[in-house]
């Protein structure tokens, strides 16, 4: 399965990662790279966890354009 996650760093330069589609996947890493692993050890997880307690695994995203 392939998921859309986000990176970004926060103000202590410890680089945070996301993944929308599974409410509450979150996680970090000192690096980059740190952190990419980390999300997917978290992804499997989650839906792991999700499946058990009968979760929808995924909720659904989209992409909306807003002109500025």
């Amino acid at each position: 399965m392939k998921f859309a996650i986000t990176v970004d760093r926060d103000e202590d330069g410890v680089w945070v990662v996301e993944c929308p589609s599974i409410p509450g996947c979150v996680s970090q890493g000192k690096t980059k790279p740190a952190a990419l692993k980390n999300i997917k050890e978290a992804i499997e997880l989650c839906l792991e966890v999700r499946s058990e307690r009968g979760l929808p695994l995924t909720v659904e995203t989209r992409q909306i354009e807003i002109a500025l």
